[in-house]
């Protein structure tokens, strides 16, 4: 089974791996190639990097899905009519979102909007933006509307952080020094009382530095927000069945570099612990390995035989000079390739004989439209 199995039997395509080890690029690629096998596409960015919507020949991705221009996606395809769509998430926008979703009320949900002190927290709340992204692809889940979602994690050390989200999230509000604040609000009068004359020093003394009209609208910021943590949990708990069912696959994008290969394996650990359905690994920049049974003079006397550098009259010395650098730039370039296949192998004996494993060789011009990513099909889907 190759990739392209996997994109035709698998609803979502989770790309996870550290920055620079082209995650984004293969994204795209699974995207695009399944759309042009005539399936209904959708490329779920949470990088806030350009080189997605350039890629896919868009001026800028947002918030809203956009469709990548048909005549690119068709140029060529082996089935016609499939669509690719993309989008990029907005993370401050899908947490208004789920407050939205799982609020009392439409008047709970605009006061819990305007409040000064979610709009600070909302985006550095502990967990709160990978919940928003899971939150956003459960959605777009159950709508089903696209026959297979590519979620582009974004490219750090923490990309699996979003298997701690709901947990980090929950323990955010649930904290003792919040759950001091939600009784401050829970009487008549400033409620001050409530927390004893202690409790009321410390709030007139706080309210001195940042304000009375602060600290009413922590209490109410927090008291509101606990209303709503009910629904938060219970996305949580959908979102994470979600990521375990077969119907999922993580897919792990390295490069053979020694800190990209260790954190490919730290993050391949996680998966494992947490049941995560693991298809394999897709490693970029590999050298290829191509050895010669010549030596400096076979390849001085190929050079002579060129007829390009018979015209330039080179000497049999220079000839022999150039040959002997040619060869020690190979021998250079074999090193690389060798100490790349003992890093894949690390790799390959970690994911065992169901993963896949693909390699795709470091290739000389950088992919920044459709076609050249039309052209890493070939070492993808292989």
């Amino acid at each position: 089974m190759g990739l392209i199995e996997v994109l035709r039997e698998r609803d979502i395509i989770v790309c996870v791996g550290s920055g620079g080890v082209g995650k984004t690029t293969t994204a795209a690629t699974l995207g695009l190639a399944a759309a042009r096998r005539g399936m209904k596409v959708l490329v779920l960015t949470i990088d806030p990097a350009k080189r997605l919507a350039n890629s896919l020949g868009l001026a800028q991705l947002g918030h809203n899905v956009q469709e990548v221009p048909p005549e690119l996606v068709g140029k060529d395809a082996p089935v016609a009519g499939g669509q690719l769509f993309a989008m990029m998430l907005d993370q401050k926008v899908a947490f208004d979102e789920v407050v939205a979703k799982h609020a009392r009320d439409p008047a709970a949900v605009q006061r819990i909007l305007a409040n000064p002190v979610y709009s600070q927290i909302s985006g550095s709340l502990a967990g709160a933006q990978e919940y928003a992204a899971m939150a956003k692809l459960h959605d777009f889940d159950a709508e089903g509307t696209y026959d297979t979602i590519i979620v582009d994690t974004p490219p750090t050390a923490h990309a699996l952080d979003f298997l701690d989200a709901p947990r980090k999230l929950s323990e955010a509000i649930d904290s003792p020094a919040i759950e001091w604040f939600r009784k401050l609000k829970g009487g008549s009068g400033s409620g001050w009382s409530l927390v004893g004359k202690t409790g009321s020093f410390v709030m007139k003394r706080l309210a001195k530095f940042v304000g009375s009209q602060f600290i009413d609208d922590l209490g109410v910021f927090f008291t509101e927000f606990n209303d709503i943590l009910g629904g938060f949990r219970k996305r949580a708990e959908e979102t994470f069945a979600l990521l375990r069912q077969p119907r999922v696959g993580f897919v792990l994008v390295a490069s053979p570099e020694a800190m990209a290969v260790r954190e490919a394996l730290f993050f391949h650990e996680r998966l494992k612990a947490a049941a995560m359905p693991f298809v394999g690994f897709v490693v970029n920049k590999v050298h290829p390995a191509l050895p010669i049974t010549t030596d400096a003079k076979g390849v001085a006397a190929a050079l002579a035989a060129q007829p390009s550098i018979q015209a330039l009259g080179l000497s049999g010395t220079t000839l022999t000079m150039a040959s002997t650098a040619l060869m020690t730039a190979h021998g250079e370039l074999e090193i690389l390739a060798d100490a790349d296949r003992l890093a894949i192998a690390k790799l390959r004996a970690a994911g065992g004989d169901k993963a896949l494993l693909v390699e795709v060789p470091l290739l000389r011009d950088d992919v920044h439209d459709v076609s050249r990513l039309v052209g890493l099909e070939r070492w993808l889907l292989a």
